[in-house]
């Protein structure tokens, strides 16, 4: 799985990529099912709204095997050793839910500014990549981005403890406003097996989601190894601790999972 050279000339103008279908809707129908299942479970790992809906669900690739290929998947993994030039290693991997109806707000920020805080990440050399499990749509509260506001480099930014459930180190109007007057607002949207990959100083956000249309996300937080946390202060199913790099699976690995059961049968 490799990126075309205007591919990557895109990805480092804008700051962000979007890869149409890159999953199979049969590989997305293992991974949506088991979501459900998880967001169901009473683990820490799994954070709520104030409302009791799910938010977001931490680590699931270290329990639950379809999440843990996934995790290792080379469509995910090789695009950005591509881009980074060196082995990656699984600093978070988290699924957002969105729910139908309830689904809350994410406020504008960038993530290397709460990887670096809360974290002790060195440098944005951290790439998130976002998985769509559900179709992602204009009105279902899809995630917004400010195109080459990762040149504005590391911005400040302020602690948010009160909107949503989840703290958040956030941007202040006039900044967002700036930004959004030099490089305009998009919102990638798709099918599911989408992969969504940007810039960890990227400025994003995404509206509530008030539609009965759910917008489960996957997202995999990929860093360079020689990037590794320094000061970690987030529990370890947040911010892990293991800097081994990721050695990939087999491609048709979770097409297999998939079809187990059915094979299991005949």
């Amino acid at each position: 799985m490799k990126l075309s050279q205007d591919q990557l000339e895109f990805f480092h103008r804008e700051g962000w990529l979007f890869l149409p279908e890159l999953f199979a809707q049969e590989e997305v129908d293992l991974l949506a099912r088991e979501a459900v299942g998880i967001y169901d479970a009473n683990r820490p790992e799994v954070w709520r709204e104030k409302s009791g809906a799910p938010r977001t669900a931490f680590a699931a690739h270290l329990y639950n095997e379809a999440f843990r290929i996934l995790g290792a998947h080379p469509r995910m993994i090789e695009p950005v050793e591509q881009v980074f030039g060196e082995p990656v290693y699984m600093h978070q991997f988290k699924i957002n839910a969105k729910s139908a109806f309830t689904g809350d707000v994410w406020q504008w920020h960038q993530d290397y500014g709460t990887w670096k805080r809360d974290d002790g990440m060195p440098e944005p050399r951290a790439m998130n990549i976002a998985i769509f499990l559900d179709e992602v749509m204009p009105i279902n509260g899809p995630l917004m981005l400010v195109p080459r506001s990762q040149n504005a480099g590391d911005l400040e930014a302020s602690h948010d403890l009160a909107t949503t459930s989840y703290p958040l180190w956030t941007l202040d109007e006039d900044t967002v406003t700036r930004l959004v007057k030099q490089g305009g607002i998009v919102a990638p949207t798709g099918k599911p097996g989408g992969m969504l990959m940007f810039h960890g100083n990227l400025v994003h956000g995404s509206s509530g989601n008030i539609t009965p249309y759910p917008r489960k996300i996957v997202y995999l937080t990929l860093n360079a190894v020689s990037n590794y946390i320094r000061t970690p202060t987030r529990p370890y199913y947040i911010a892990h601790r293991d800097f081994t790099p990721i050695k990939t699976v087999d491609d048709d690995a979770l097409l297999r999972l998939a079809r187990a059961p059915r094979q299991a049968a005949e």
